[in-house]
């Protein structure tokens, strides 16, 4: 398994690697703070009737405690650390949603075919951004915002058809759920390649193409 461990050294130094005990307000703050990234409290887990479930109300919620709250979510995101901690002190078991489309998009694949393509990546020299794995299975690549746009163009020019192989793209009007949101009973996510020093500036999705197409190929 391919995982960034590294802490950031010198001026510049970013505190995120810290993620195990972390709680979501600190995990919030430190995205907005430190990556500049706007954030947005989601639904929560809680417990009703002896039953753990989603703040929605929906028993057969698809990602209990890992979504939206609101419909008006997109116009709540903020990229202040200030707003942020106070959204977090007022719910602070919400979840931590990151819009896509903005700072970033996120290239979702399933999680063998991820960390195939990290192992790939390292091999051919190239620097992933940060990947997060959830406990749905998948992997999230985040790279610089317009790669919805561009992806359908790439994938058929290295000869596959956009509905052959499993990758999708959360661009605009999307988000993820970063880490150490839990979804569910299924467990929280996860950083594979953590936020640091090395991957600030994110990746092109026209760097990373090839390798995760010739990973989710294989993984079929």
């Amino acid at each position: 398994m391919f995982i960034v461990e590294e802490t950031i050294a010198g001026p510049d130094a970013a505190q995120i690697p810290k993620q195990r005990g972390e709680s979501l307000l600190d995990a919030a703050v430190r995205y907005a703070e430190e990556r500049h990234w706007d954030v947005v409290a989601g639904t929560w887990l809680e417990t009703r009737d002896g039953v753990r479930g989603c703040s929605c109300g929906d028993a057969a919620c698809p990602a209990p405690g890992a979504h939206p709250a609101r419909a008006d979510w997109e116009g709540r995101a903020t990229g202040s650390a200030t707003v942020a901690r106070r959204m977090w002190q007022e719910r602070p078991e919400a979840s931590v949603l990151l819009p896509t489309g903005r700072a970033f998009d996120a290239v979702s694949v399933p999680e063998t075919a991820g960390f195939l393509a990290l192992a790939r990546m390292e091999r051919m020299g190239l620097t992933p951004g940060p990947v997060t794995v959830t406990p749905h299975g998948r992997t999230e690549f985040f790279v610089l915002p317009g790669a919805a746009a561009k992806v359908p163009k790439l994938l058929r020019g290295l000869g596959w058809t956009p509905s052959s192989i499993d990758l999708t793209v959360r661009g605009e009007g999307g988000f993820v759920a970063a880490p150490p949101t839990r979804v569910g009973c299924r467990g929280a996510v996860q950083w594979a390649c953590r936020p640091s020093a090395a991957n600030r500036w994110l990746p092109d999705v026209e760097e990373i193409a090839s390798p995760l197409a010739y990973a989710c190929g294989r993984d079929r």
